[in-house]
């Protein structure tokens, strides 16, 4: 049987701790060759912080949720679901629906690969007039231009064309990428 990534959903702030605990119930019920791998997809962000110093620091790219690789039988949906802090499967009516190698590189693409250093783009790399494309979310594809900076949230404002009409909406940097 193929192994296959899947997302599963848990209490938010818990991931890393369900990650530590699934490892170690699959180790205990014998399932490393059905389940194997378990990824937290993260990135490096920089902060600037009020003192003018930069702190770098690693943030979770999906909050609340886990990628498992892995053959999905009764027993190995069992361990994974009845881990503490799982709330579930991502698919339809509780059935875990598989992640297309796209779909996997897409989520693992926003992550700073381990022992890859290069922070991300921080706030102070924008500026209002530039023109951006959003690269995740609900608006995803969407093209729009700057219109604010706010460094101590940590967002930027963005005029989008939607449905015709300009909509400003607040987004993060790693939302968006500059176009030219």
């Amino acid at each position: 049987m193929a192994k296959r990534w899947y997302v599963i959903h848990t209490y938010s702030g818990y991931e890393n701790k369900v990650k530590t605990d699934l490892e170690r119930r699959i180790e205990s019920y014998g399932l490393q060759r059905q389940v194997v791998d378990i990824q937290i997809p993260t990135e490096e962000v920089t902060e600037l912080k009020e003192d003018g110093k930069r702190q770098t620091k690693e943030n979770k790219v999906f909050p609340g949720y886990v990628l498992v690789r892995m053959e999905v039988d009764d027993n190995t949906w069992s361990v994974v679901r009845n881990t503490p802090g799982v709330t579930g499967f991502v698919g339809i009516d509780g059935k875990p629906s598989p992640l297309s190698r796209d779909e996997f590189k897409k989520m693992m693409g926003n992550a700073t690969p381990k022992g890859d250093t290069a922070p991300r783009r921080t706030v102070t790399d924008f500026e209002p007039g530039q023109a951006i494309r959003v690269t995740s979310g609900p608006l995803e594809d969407f093209d729009g231009t700057i219109s604010e900076v706010n460094p101590e949230s940590g967002k930027i404002k963005v005029t989008l064309l939607i449905f015709g009409r300009e909509t400003p909406v607040e987004l993060s940097v790693d939302q968006v990428v500059l176009i030219h």
